[in-house]
């Protein structure tokens, strides 16, 4: 499989990096962690006040992101969490399981595509969306449905990969790098050859097969992008991917 594809809109938004500057030095920093379990955020300009404070801050951030991509006027949205609601799901089941009460607001947002439903309603657009569950594969895949979606037409996609905040009764099920800060990366994608990109079965190719994701893929693939660099690799569980950046 290969394909291309142009990005001409990105935004992104953590609790520890608010605004593209902070981004653009974070690419730069040798260090890739983003561990960080920092959960402050400013007060919200896009959102609605009530609406904000009922938002785990994983659907938080990618409505913040959502809104502000938004007025280039996508075609449809594509969201990509892992683990989506995970905080709310794992409140519901300790409260099942101490016999309590469920928080009404925990149940009816602990849905995977909450924020996905959440961006048309807030921001006032009829757009078909969709919500991506893939493992640690969910951005390459969001990139494929986004292919799929331009070449049936549409001019504009928006893909948002996002990740909340996991309960650490999960922790010891993670690898340490697969335990990130809470964030949110989008793109507005369009048809071209901006980008190529390509795969090889898993262990087809040494060279790709010794790179290693320290980043979710949403974010490594961000890093490289804000790096400009010409060519780069995305691990995945069957499929190793190669990223090259044509022209100049």
């Amino acid at each position: 499989m290969k394909f291309s594809l142009n990005i001409s809109r990105w935004s992104a938004i953590s609790p520890d990096l608010l605004n593209n500057d902070d981004w653009l030095e974070w690419s730069k920093n040798l260090s890739s962690n983003f561990f960080s379990q920092n959960t402050t955020l400013p007060k919200s300009s896009s959102i609605p006040m009530m609406t904000a404070r009922r938002l785990s801050i994983g659907c938080r951030l990618a409505l913040e992101v959502g809104l502000k991509l938004m007025q280039y006027d996508p075609c449809a949205a594509i969201f990509i969490s892992r683990h989506g609601e995970l905080e709310r799901s794992y409140k519901i089941l300790l409260a099942l399981n101490q016999l309590q009460t469920i928080s009404p607001t925990d149940f009816t947002m602990s849905v995977h595509n909450t924020a996905a439903g959440l961006l048309t309603i807030v921001g006032q657009k009829d757009i078909p969306t969709t919500s991506i569950a893939a493992g640690g594969d969910g951005f390459q895949q969001g990139i494929i449905e986004a292919q799929a979606m331009l070449q049936s037409g549409l001019k504009r996609v928006l893909l948002i990969d996002f990740e909340g905040i996991i309960p650490e009764f999960y922790h010891s099920f993670l690898k340490p790098h697969e335990i990130s800060s809470p964030y949110a990366v989008g793109f507005i994608i369009t048809s071209g050859d901006e980008y190529s990109c390509s795969y090889d079965v898993k262990n087809k190719s040494n060279l790709i097969s010794q790179s290693s994701n320290i980043l979710p893929q949403g974010l490594l693939f961000l890093k490289n992008y804000l790096l400009s660099n010409r060519q780069f690799y995305i691990k995945g569980s069957f499929q190793d991917w190669v990223w090259e950046k044509n022209g100049k």
